[in-house]
């Protein structure tokens, strides 16, 4: 038995059908539940001629429906599309075509968007709505309500002879030009992403359903609560690779720190799952604002993946919650997990030199011959994974060609461009993305080694960092920075001698920039070209 993730999803309904599986708002759902609702689902789905590698998206906030929507599409052996529910209308233009979809599952509060773009997709021909607190016409666009489209079909499942050479597809990226799909088989991602290869230990599942057995033989569910929107990969992946252990899955329909405490109690949740600094900042906000407010008793983890998790949010985290774990997970989803490390009170304290992790399994630095480094050498290489990797960018061969590539001993990898170096001890150390990375008289200098420096001064709520033209050095660095409330505004001198106790001078900001807000995606993944353009235009201005 293989590792197609309808299977492995059902396997584990039938280990453990009476267990919670979903909460999210005022709906709560067993394994049973949930696999009927999407039977039913899936089942319209077919009636509607859709089927095997069919492109179906998902736009909505999280909901339950949200989630049953996607286990559903894989039911039927289609691919479902994850949609920013933040895109104006030429981005969703843009992905609608180039994902080529067929349906799409959808909250009410966005017909207004999608009747706009519609007839830029002339292959989209089947909608089903997700009711919300909106009044908008689901006959605009001619959808059908989710409620009438489930309760007419079977909670039967559907009996398809699927494969581990199905299709999953996620669109990522969007800061750095228009997002790309990322497409991976089913058996790749489950050992890239979806629980295949155990975090702590490497070790890989052995075969189709040694998951379910281990639900069926655990005595009570781990609950986790995952804070990213679904349509992150963090998310789903958070969600399906406990749903296969026969875990509990539980997802507010909209952030904030107050709804995410407000769960962990209701809930019980044992692990916590966020994307950084963007999420961990208002969770810790919250607690320091409101300490005696809530018994968190139950959580023990605190897992981020994705994006940056400076170590003075984590110190401020340990203080308000001492007994908890911090897990940071290195990863993205083309990448898959490349390594994590496990952190508690104590161990954080801000260095220089990058995040030092225990690599995943098959995580490598390459050099530029990619070939491997061996341990202990010293050079910076690039991050690279082998293994299971994806198929490629959809539709996108240039870019295939440049991420994934094969090594002279006909290894294919994934290259997603980060820098990094391979320990003596085996451990590897992140640099820092490559394409963001500034170069000031011949040193290389990675921008999120300084932003997690600054981060520690009072003063910064956030920053990025980035280079601007400089006639004697080549670049510079310039902060652009976000003032914490109530905070003066530190001066240059403040933020570089702040800054000089933890890197070294050629990484010390020579600019500074203050903006209301740094701009990042829902996911917290930074937008460098909106820093860079800013910084460049008041470097100058200033001049």
């Amino acid at each position: 038995m293989g590792f197609n993730i309808a299977d492995l999803f059902e396997r584990a309904v039938d280990a453990v059908p009476d267990r919670m599986a979903l909460v999210c708002g005022d709906r709560s759902l067993t394994f049973a539940e949930l696999d009927a609702e999407a039977n039913q689902l899936a089942n319209h789905l077919l009636e509607q001629g859709f089927g095997v590698g069919d492109h179906i998206g998902i736009y909505g906030q999280n909901s339950a429906e949200w989630m049953i929507a996607m286990v559903a599409i894989f039911k039927i052996r289609a691919v479902p599309i994850n949609i920013n529910f933040r895109y104006v209308e030429d981005e969703l233009a843009y992905l609608f075509d180039n994902a080529d979809l067929v349906a799409l599952v959808h909250s009410r509060e966005y017909i207004d968007r999608i009747e706009a773009v519609r007839e830029k997709a002339p292959a989209l021909r089947h909608f089903v709505m997700i009711d919300d607190d909106s009044d908008l016409d689901p006959a605009r666009i001619g959808a059908v309500a989710w409620e009438d489209a489930t309760a007419s079909a079977s909670a039967e499942r559907p009996v398809l002879p699927r494969t581990d050479d199905d299709l999953y597809m996620i669109y990522t990226g969007g800061t750095t030009g228009m997002p790309k799909g990322v497409v991976w088989r089913h058996e790749d991602v489950f050992y890239a992403l979806g629980g295949g290869v155990d975090a702590y230990t490497n070790e890989r599942v052995t075969h189709g359903m040694q998951l379910a057995e281990k639900a069926a033989a655990s005595p009570a569910p781990m609950v986790t609560l995952n804070a990213p929107p679904l349509m992150h990969g963090a998310a789903q992946w958070g969600a399906l690779r406990f749903f296969f252990e026969g875990n509990t899955v539980v997802f507010v329909p909209k952030f904030s720190g107050e709804a995410i405490w407000d769960s962990v109690e209701k809930d019980k949740v044992t692990t916590l799952v966020i994307t950084g600094d963007a999420m961990a900042r208002p969770l810790t906000e919250a607690l320091e604002a409101n300490p005696d407010r809530w018994d968190l008793s139950s959580l023990f983890v605190l897992s981020s993946s994705a994006a940056i998790f400076s170590p003075s949010l984590k110190d401020r985290l340990f203080e308000l919650l001492p007994n908890i774990m911090i897990v940071d997970a290195i990863g993205s989803s083309e990448g898959g997990m490349n390594g994590m490390v496990v952190q508690t009170k104590g161990e954080t304290l801000v260095q220089s030199g990058g995040v030092t992790v225990r690599a995943g399994r098959d995580a490598v630095v390459l050099d530029d011959e990619l070939n491997p480094l061996p341990p202990g050498t010293g050079v910076i290489g690039k991050l690279a994974r082998g293994g299971n990797i994806p198929v490629g960018y959809y539709k996108d061969p240039k870019k295939t060609a440049e991420t994934f590539v094969t090594a002279p001993d006909g290894t294919r990898y994934v290259v997603a461009g980060d820098f990094a170096r391979h320990e003596e001890d085996g451990t590897i150390t992140l640099l820092g993305r490559g394409s963001v990375c500034i170069n000031s008289g011949g040193e290389k200098i990675f921008p999120e080694e300084v932003e997690g420096v600054l981060k520690a001064h009072p003063a910064v709520y956030d920053t990025l960092v980035v280079g601007v033209p400089d006639e004697r050095w080549g670049q510079a660095v310039c902060a652009v920075v976000q003032v914490r409330d109530g905070e003066p505004e530190p001066t240059l001198d403040e933020l570089a001698e702040h800054a000089r106790n933890h890197v070294a001078r050629y990484k010390v900001p020579r600019h500074l920039v203050f903006v209301p807000e740094i701009q990042r995606s829902p996911s917290g993944k930074p937008d460098y070209p909106w820093a860079t353009a800013l910084a460049k235009d008041a470097v100058t201005a200033d001049a």
